[in-house]
């Protein structure tokens, strides 16, 4: 079956609700990994640095503590500096991961921008980080660095090229079929796990990018995004139970 035939036939819903909420009703996703970036503390500024910082290990861990034994928890996270202070979102995400006993299965630096670009507030690389439960030998090796993250629908969204090769670790080294992207945003994740043939469940809890997530449609051959309100549907999804508005 081509690229092309496989995206016809995958699903894709998307919940408004509120993400840690969500997976906390959900129980363990089955049959699913997730692929996942969660908001800077600019997107929860009402929680203040420290607040921010309790929140985002929290809800990392409850990220890890849904996927299932078969599954993997992938984070692409980009380091900001805030008030003068450098905010290492690998080191939280780790710090997740060591409370909820998951294990570092690859660590890799994606640049957001050319190798050697100053930045001011945001970082000009970004973290893929992958976890699971126990030691999972990987079935090829890839490589550490991603010069280039590939093409982004939104300021903060997730490059395509990212997407791409997180999605392809679903694909190739679990026996999950479904990608939960709990922060799902612009919808990038799941336009590019549709594209490889795998479902894809979103949850934002901005009913703006719901809709945008529901339509966004990724070309993978040139990494081009567009829009069709026309999405097939076949089978049974993770959280299909709660009704996606």
């Amino acid at each position: 079956m081509s690229m092309q035939a496989k995206a016809l036939v995958a699903q894709r819903v998307v919940h408004h609700a509120e993400a840690v909420a969500w997976l906390r009703a959900q129980g363990r996703l089955e049959g699913a990994s997730v692929v996942t970036s969660l908001p800077d503390v600019s997107e929860l500024s009402g929680l203040g640095l420290d607040g921010w910082r309790a929140w985002f290990v929290e809800a990392a861990r409850t990220v890890m503590d849904s996927v299932p034994d078969e599954g993997v928890a992938l984070f692409f996270q980009s380091d900001i500096r805030h008030g003068g202070v450098w905010i290492d979102k690998g080191f939280l995400v780790s710090e997740a991961a060591r409370q909820a006993s998951m294990t570092l299965l690859f660590h890799k630096i994606v640049c957001r921008l050319p190798a050697g670009s100053a930045t001011a507030g945001r970082a000009s690389y970004a973290h893929l980080l992958g976890f699971a439960r126990g030691a999972r030998p990987p079935r090829r090796m890839t490589a550490d660095v991603l010069p280039d993250g590939g093409f982004r629908p939104g300021p903060r969204a997730m490059g395509v090229n990212a997407c791409v090769e997180a999605c392809r670790v679903v694909a190739r080294d679990t026996t999950t079929r479904t990608v939960v992207d709990p922060f799902c945003g612009w919808g990038t994740v799941l336009a590019v796990a549709n594209a490889l043939g795998l479902d894809a469940v979103g949850v934002d809890q901005s009913a703006r990018m719901c809709r945008r997530s529901r339509t966004l449609q990724i070309d993978l051959a040139s990494s081009t995004a567009s829009r069709d309100d026309a999405l097939p549907r076949r089978g049974s999804l993770p959280g299909r139970k709660a009704a996606a508005t």
